[in-house]
């Protein structure tokens, strides 16, 4: 056992499972900070015997876990960004506790050191989920705590999309089609036209594009569901894709399939092996031109509920969307008000004859 002073607080010392352990007792009381170093010999001792097949694992810090787990989670998964993300700031504000130390308080410390930096509470479970799974057996038990506890994950607000009225479209595409940037019309046809989400579109390569049968092939998709759906050409977004691939074939000559249709490159367009990595910077430049509000993804919105007002069925909506279940599609298609009242004052005329 070893105490000693630091300013007016006791800080206490030693080692455990070949690992230094070094921390404040918080008093300026020798005393407290002795009881303190004999309670925290008993924590790790507990957590150390508590799964025996499991010791060596509890007794690693955060960080060298976190490492671990996203060598094989990179294996695992074409797409470990988000993950990647998530557990950074995990490792930034727990990565130096062992993991035995990870029990239930110390999950709401962390949502609530989060939510003091900003974090949105969908992020912040997001970072919960990772934490907890990659914890394996240990972590399951401080989730059914949680759970039961009502603590588990904080309340997030269902955020519903806009969806653009006929004067909103209108000034939006008079902007698109006067936009410098290269690839904002063609992008914006796609998601007005197709539906298509953000990273569906970026990815998108000249391989799923049929301009005989006038049909494209989804790829990397949000959901599985999603991937390799079949959308068709409208006449609009037939067009568009023709004149696109003219200008793209002026520029980077013969079309190989694997080549992505938004091409990487600042200013210009110069990599068709890459694609472009982000559409915000124009899209918001158009937004603002246009003065109207609403996000990139109100555009597949828009045309979601669009279809809904047309009355198209649940099944094609989903077969276009690529959405898995119904309950997602209604979150979508929520039918604007004037179709609304247009569909009841139909029912009422109908019901006068």
């Amino acid at each position: 056992m070893a105490v000693f002073k630091r300013g007016e607080v006791w800080w206490y010392k030693f080692y455990f499972a070949g690992r230094l352990i070094r921390e404040s007792s918080k008093s300026s009381s020798k005393t407290v900070a002795k009881d303190a170093e004999k309670q925290r010999r008993r924590e790790l001792e507990a957590g150390f015997h508590n799964i025996a097949d499991v010791r060596q694992q509890r007794i690693r810090t955060l960080e060298a876990i976190i490492d671990e787990y996203l060598v094989g989670y990179r294996l695992r998964n074409r797409a470990p960004r988000f993950a990647k993300y998530a557990l950074g700031h995990v490792s930034r504000l727990l990565g130096n506790k062992l993991s035995v130390d990870v029990d239930a308080s110390a999950v709401l410390k962390y949502q609530e050191d989060r939510l003091r930096e900003g974090a949105a509470p969908k992020s912040i479970n997001e970072e919960v989920r990772f934490l907890l799974k990659m914890l394996g057996d240990p972590g399951e038990i401080v989730r059914a705590q949680l759970r039961k506890e009502k603590q588990l994950k904080l309340k997030v607000r269902i955020q519903i999309g806009k969806a653009f009225d006929a004067p909103e479209t209108n000034k939006l595409s008079a902007e698109v089609a006067k936009s410098r940037s290269p690839h904002i019309y063609m992008a914006y046809t796609l998601a007005r036209n197709a539906g298509l989400r953000d990273g569906e579109i970026k990815t998108l390569t000249w391989g799923q594009i049929n301009l005989t049968d006038r049909f494209l092939t989804v790829g990397r998709a949000k959901t599985e569901a999603g991937e390799g759906r079949t959308i068709p050409f409208n006449d609009e977004l037939y067009e568009a894709i023709v004149q696109h691939r003219a200008q793209y074939e002026v520029k980077f000559g013969p079309i190989q399939p694997q080549w992505y249709i938004f091409p990487f490159g600042r200013p210009r367009p110069s990599d068709p092996t890459r694609h472009v990595t982000t559409l915000k910077t124009a899209w918001n430049t158009v937004r603002r031109n246009a003065k109207v509000t609403g996000r990139w993804h109100d555009n597949r919105h828009t045309l979601i509920t669009e279809l809904a007002e047309s009355g198209a069925g649940d099944e094609t909506i989903m077969q276009i969307a690529g959405h898995v279940s119904r309950s997602m599609l209604r979150h979508y298609s929520h039918i604007r008000m004037f179709a609304k009242r247009a569909a009841l004052d139909a029912a009422l005329a109908a019901r006068k004859k």
